[in-house]
């Protein structure tokens, strides 16, 4: 397993399962919050993960600037970084921040055709299910 850790972001890929997960640990700054992505990133082109599991539940939601910073120029990155890869990622979630990021999702997202699939998950079990197999 791979592995790396800062005071706020938490990354690991897990080759058994075939996903990378990118666990925040408290609030981040905007520029944490795209150092963490950064690293993930970079993480993922080296174990070629397109499928991410994103721990919101400590950190809490993202500003709405840096999340449209995620949908457009990170995504696009994202996309170039693994071109041959299904790329998703499942944000996990509260329930309370579930039901505020999935309309602003569906809001800032309905332009977006970058061939990677965001859903919203508030157990890990099911988010995990969905980044393996689609369902």
């Amino acid at each position: 397993m791979q592995a790396s850790s800062t005071d706020y972001v938490a990354l690991s890929y897990r080759s058994d399962l075939r996903l990378l997960f990118l666990r925040w640990k408290r609030p981040a700054s905007p520029a944490e919050h795209r150092a963490g992505y950064q690293a993930a990133l970079q993480l993922a082109q080296k174990e070629q993960a397109g499928r991410w599991l994103v721990d919101l539940r400590s950190r809490g939601l993202a500003d709405p600037n840096d999340l449209q910073w995620v949908l457009r120029d990170f995504r696009s990155d994202f996309q170039a970084a693994l071109p041959t890869t299904t790329r998703r990622l499942a944000y996990l979630t509260t329930p309370y921040h579930a039901d505020i990021l999935r309309p602003r999702l569906s809001e800032l997202d309905s332009l977006a055709d970058t061939g990677t699939d965001i859903r919203v998950f508030t157990e890990e079990m099911p988010a995990q299910q969905w980044l393996q197999t689609g369902q």
